[in-house]
């Protein structure tokens, strides 16, 4: 595959740099033609979205959801040339997680109850809802300039001063407040832009 030679040629680039570039599709391709340093991205971006689920959703202990963590990247790392439509990777690996989950969850029923045909409890459907809003909003901003993520991050993740952030990025404080507002206009359209319908994964997930 093109994508994935051009890829090989280029020089040697660290995971980070790789999500920062790269679309969910455009990262999909690169892995199915064999590039490593692709499929190290994957697994990162793709990481502690599969351990909230685990944890947080279906609040399996810490060594039940290393299990399914490595579990899930073993099957995506196996049957990636299942999956048809490259830009649903994501649906396809919240459904492979939530699968492996359960399938806990059920084989700790049964080592409690035996015999039992009651299924354990289901996932919290409202913190699987937070989870994939707050990843929304985390792969939308990786797509916005660097400047626009810098802003943002100092002033929403360190909770830095209009001053603070002028002083380490050497601009006026009178501009911070409108560098702020224009980076959100971004973040909102890239957001709604990736909340539009796309097509769902038709995958059988076992």
């Amino acid at each position: 595959m093109e994508a994935a030679r051009n890829a090989r040629e280029a020089a040697p680039r660290s995971p980070a740099a790789l999500s920062a570039e790269l679309s969910d599709a455009r990262l999909v391709a690169l892995c199915r033609g064999g590039d490593e340093d692709a499929w190290s991205t994957l697994v990162e971006r793709f990481s502690r979205y599969v351990y909230a689920i685990a944890t947080q959703a279906f609040r399996l202990p810490q060594q039940d959801a290393e299990d399914v963590f490595q579990e899930v990247f073993a099957r995506v790392y196996e049957r990636l040339d299942t999956l048809r439509e490259d830009e649903a990777v994501r649906p396809w690996i919240a459904q492979l997680t939530r699968r492996l989950c359960i399938d806990r969850l059920r084989a700790g029923s049964r080592e409690v109850v035996a015999d039992t045909e009651e299924l354990p409890d289901g996932p919290d459907e409202d913190v699987l809802g937070q989870i994939e809003e707050a990843f929304d909003v985390h792969d939308a901003l990786a797509g916005l300039p660097e400047h626009c993520r810098e802003i943002l991050d100092r002033f929403f993740a360190r909770d830095e001063s209009y001053r603070a952030i002028g002083e380490a990025l050497e601009l006026p404080a009178g501009t911070i407040a409108s560098r702020i507002s224009r980076c959100l206009d971004k973040l909102r359209d890239a957001f709604e832009g990736r909340n539009e319908p796309g097509p769902a994964s038709r995958e059988q997930v076992t």
